[in-house]
C-alpha cells in the first residue's frame, strides 16, 4: 500500500533548531535561520490542524525571533495581544525547547495547543484573541509590579487591524501619565486586517503622529530586517528608557514565502486569502518547497550541513460538508434588500464569514464596512434606525454580543429596531478556542427588552428567519452556526414551514414520551443521532428567549420528561426559559425536567472531541438521558 503524497507533511525537530543556534556564529544569520525554521514548522502545524492563521504568524516571525533570542531576559514578559499569530509563537517556543516537541502535532486539538493564547499553556501570560485588550493587561501588570517592588520590562505585540479597537486608544494616555518606561508595544504593521487592506476599511492615518500625540516615544523599522530591528531596540533602550515606547514594524502579511505574501497578491485582488485556514495540498507543497529551499540556503550559508526533516502522515481532521447558514443567510438578505430599500448591512471586517459578499456586490450603496470596531458599529446602527432605515449588524457572535453589549441595550431603550446577526455561534468550530466560541451570548442579550433571540437550524429556516427579521416589529439577535448543516438536520429542515411563529417549535422526529428540545444544527444533529438508540421525541425550538405557553402546554401533555439541550451556557439560556414557563403553567401533572448545556469554559479541539468533552455528543446525551430520575426535577408550584 502506498501513501498518497498529499498525506505527507514535513516538520523539523527541536534538535535541528538547537543545531542551528549552536552552529551559526553570525547573529543575524542565526536569527534568519531560526525564523525560517519556525515558518516551516508553523506551516506544518496549521496544515496538520486543518486551520490556523498563516498570514500574521509569518509577518510576525522575525519580530518574535528577535524578542525571544535577543531582547528578552528570562524574567521579562512578552505576549501577542492579537493572538492570531500564536502558531508562529508556538513554533518558536518549541524550537527553543520551552514547549514539548510533541505539541507540534497537536495544534487545535483537545489537550494540545489552543488556537489562540491561553494562560493554561506555558509562556502564555494572558488569554488573547479578543482584540484590543493587550495594552491594558500590560499596564495592569506593570502597576502590580510596582506595588510589589518588582522591576520587569513588558513587551506587547499588536496588529494594525487590531488598532481599530477603541480600547487601545483608551490605554495610551494612562501609560504616559504613569511614565511606564517598562512598556514597549510592537505594531506588526502588515497593512492587512482579516479580509482586506486596512486603508480601505478604517485608515489609521499617520500612526506615528497618533502615538506621539499621546506622548509615546515612537520608533519605526523594517520588521524583516534584523539589523534594523536591532538598531531600533537599541535606540529604545538608550534614548527613551523613561517613557512607554511603540515600535512600528513595517511587515508583509505572509512574509518569508511568496505563496503567502501579500506582496504576491494579483493587481486588483481585494481579499487576502491566507488570513486563516489551512491551504490546499497543492498550495502547501509549493509553499513548503519554497520555505525549505530558503531555510537550507540560510543554514548552508552559515556553514552547516543540510537540514534533516521529519515526516508525518495523515491528513487534518476531515472538514464537514453541508450547507453553510451564513452563506444562505447572506443571499437571502441580498434578495430582501433588493425588495426593501430600508435594509442596510453593517459589517465588522468579516464580510466572508458573515455571508455578506452577495450583499456588498448587489447593493453596494447600502453596505457599510465598519472594521474591527463593534461598539462604533452598533451605535451607528442606532443612527440609521433613527431615520427609519433597517440596519442589519454583523460580526462573529463572540464579539457582537459582548463588547457592545451596553450599546445594544441603549439601542433597545430608544425603541428603534435593529437586527444583530452573529455568525460563528456556539461551541463549534472549537479550533479557534474560547475567545471565539460564543457560548454566553444568549444569556447576555436574551433579557434585552424587545429583542428576540432566534437560531435557525437549516437553510429553509434561515431564509424564513430573514423574512421574520424584516417583518417583525421587534429587534432580533439572529444566531448563526457557521459549521456546515449536517445531512440529518438538512433533511428535517427541508420539511419545515416556510414561515416562523414566535415561540413555537416543531416536532422533527416523533418518538416516545421523553421530549428533547434543541435549536440549531449542532444540537439537533446530536439529538437526532441519540434518538436512533433512545426513544426520543425531538423538537426544534429556534426561539431562545421566547416560548408560546399554549404550544408548550400541548407539548408537555404528551411528555413524561422534557430535556432541553443547549449549544451555550445553561444559565440564562433556553432551559431556564422553558423551566420557568412550565412553572408558570402550573400543570396538574408536570413532566420531569432537565437542562443540559455548557457549564465551564469551552475546550479547544476538533468538533467530535469537544462535543464529547462537554457532554453534547449523541453518545453522552444518550447516557445522560438514561441516568436515574434523581437528575430530573419537577417544575411545579404545587405540592
Amino acid at each position: 500500500m502506498t501513501t498518497d503524497p498529499e498525506d505527507i507533511l514535513h516538520w523539523l525537530p527541536t534538535s535541528e533548531f538547537q543545531r542551528v543556534l549552536d552552529g551559526i556564529d553570525d547573529r543575524h544569520d542565526r536569527l534568519r535561520a531560526f525564523s525560517a525554521l519556525s515558518r516551516v514548522n508553523t506551516l506544518y502545524m496549521i496544515m496538520k490542524a486543518g486551520s490556523g492563521h498563516i498570514g500574521s504568524s509569518f509577518s510576525a516571525a522575525d519580530l518574535v525571533s528577535w524578542l525571544l533570542l535577543e531582547e528578552l531576559d528570562e524574567d521579562e514578559v512578552f505576549f501577542s495581544s492579537k493572538g492570531h499569530d500564536v502558531p508562529g509563537l508556538y513554533a518558536a517556543l518549541i524550537g527553543l525547547g520551552r514547549l514539548d516537541e510533541d505539541l507540534l502535532h497537536r495544534l487545535r486539538r483537545l489537550g494540545g495547543l489552543p488556537g489562540h493564547p491561553d494562560v493554561r499553556t506555558p509562556h502564555m501570560p494572558f488569554n488573547t484573541g479578543s482584540l484590543g485588550m493587550g495594552l491594558s493587561k500590560a499596564k495592569g501588570l506593570i502597576l502590580a509590579n510596582r506595588l510589589l517592588g518588582r522591576e520587569q520590562r513588558v513587551y506587547v505585540l499588536t496588529g494594525d487591524g487590531e488598532l481599530q479597537e477603541g480600547q487601545n486608544w483608551e490605554a495610551l494616555g494612562g501609560a504616559v501619565n504613569a511614565a511606564m518606561g517598562e512598556l514597549t508595544v510592537i505594531v506588526d504593521h502588515n497593512r492587512i486586517q482579516s479580509d482586506t487592506w486596512v486603508r480601505d476599511v478604517s485608515d489609521l492615518g499617520d500612526l506615528e503622529a497618533r502615538f506621539a500625540g499621546f506622548g509615546w516615544a515612537v520608533l519605526r523599522c523594517d520588521g524583516h530586517d534584523f539589523a534594523a530591528i536591532e538598531a531600533v531596540f537599541r535606540r529604545r533602550a538608550e534614548e527613551f528608557a523613561g517613557r512607554p515606547a511603540v515600535v512600528i514594524a513595517d511587515t508583509v502579511k505572509g512574509a518569508g514565502c511568496a505563496v503567502f505574501a501579500a506582496t504576491s497578491m494579483a493587481p486588483g485582488e481585494w481579499r487576502y486569502r491566507f488570513h486563516s485556514g489551512a491551504p490546499e495540498p497543492e498550495v502547501y507543497e509549493r509553499a513548503h518547497g519554497e520555505l525549505w529551499r530558503a531555510a537550507e540556503s540560510i543554514v548552508g550559508g552559515g556553514g552547516l550541513a543540510g537540514l534533516e526533516p521529519r515526516t508525518a502522515t495523515g491528513r487534518p481532521p476531515a472538514k464537514a460538508t453541508g450547507p453553510s447558514l451564513p452563506k444562505v443567510y447572506g443571499r437571502a438578505l441580498a434578495d430582501a434588500a433588493e425588495r426593501d430599500e430600508r435594509i442596510v448591512a453593517l459589517d465588522a471586517d468579516l464580510v466572508l464569514d458573515t455571508g455578506l459578499i452577495p450583499f456588498s456586490q448587489r447593493v453596494p450603496d447600502r453596505f457599510i464596512e465598519c472594521g474591527i470596531a463593534e461598539q462604533d458599529m452598533v451605535s451607528m446602527a442606532a443612527g440609521l434606525a433613527a431615520r427609519g432605515l433597517l440596519p442589519f449588524v454583523h460580526s462573529f457572535s463572540c464579539f457582537l454580543h459582548a463588547r457592545p453589549n451596553e450599546h445594544i441595550y441603549n439601542n433597545a431603550t430608544e425603541g428603534r429596531k435593529v437586527v444583530y446577526v452573529g455568525s460563528l455561534a456556539g461551541l463549534l468550530p472549537a479550533g479557534p478556542g474560547h475567545s471565539h466560541q460564543a457560548v454566553r451570548d444568549v444569556a447576555a442579550v436574551g433579557s434585552v427588552p424587545g429583542l428576540v433571540v432566534l437560531e435557525p437550524a437549516g437553510p429553509r429556516q434561515a431564509r424564513a428567519a430573514v423574512d421574520y427579521c424584516v417583518d417583525t416589529p421587534d429587534s432580533v439577535y439572529l444566531r448563526l452556526v457557521s459549521v456546515p448543516v449536517p445531512p440529518e438536520v438538512a433533511a428535517v429542515d427541508a420539511a419545515e414551514a416556510p414561515t416562523l411563529e414566535t415561540g413555537r417549535g416543531t416536532v422533527v422526529r416523533p418518538g416516545g414520551r421523553t421530549v428533547a428540545i434543541g435549536a440549531g444544527p449542532v444540537v439537533l444533529a446530536e439529538l437526532l443521532r441519540a434518538a436512533e438508540t433512545a426513544d426520543l421525541t425531538v423538537v426544534n425550538l429556534p426561539w431562545l428567549n421566547r416560548v408560546d405557553p399554549h404550544w408548550l402546554a400541548e407539548l408537555a401533555a404528551s411528555a413524561d420528561r422534557i430535556v432541553v439541550v443547549e449549544n451555550h451556557y445553561t444559565h440564562g439560556g433556553q432551559a431556564d426559559l422553558i423551566a420557568r414557563a412550565l412553572l408558570e403553567l402550573d400543570l396538574p401533572t408536570p413532566p420531569r425536567f432537565r437542562g443540559i448545556g455548557l457549564t465551564e469554559v469551552p475546550r479547544c479541539g476538533t468538533a467530535d472531541e469537544v462535543l464529547d468533552a462537554h457532554g453534547l455528543s449523541a453518545g453522552r446525551l444518550t447516557a445522560a438521558l438514561a441516568e436515574g430520575e434523581n437528575r430530573w426535577t419537577t417544575p411545579s408550584t404545587t405540592s
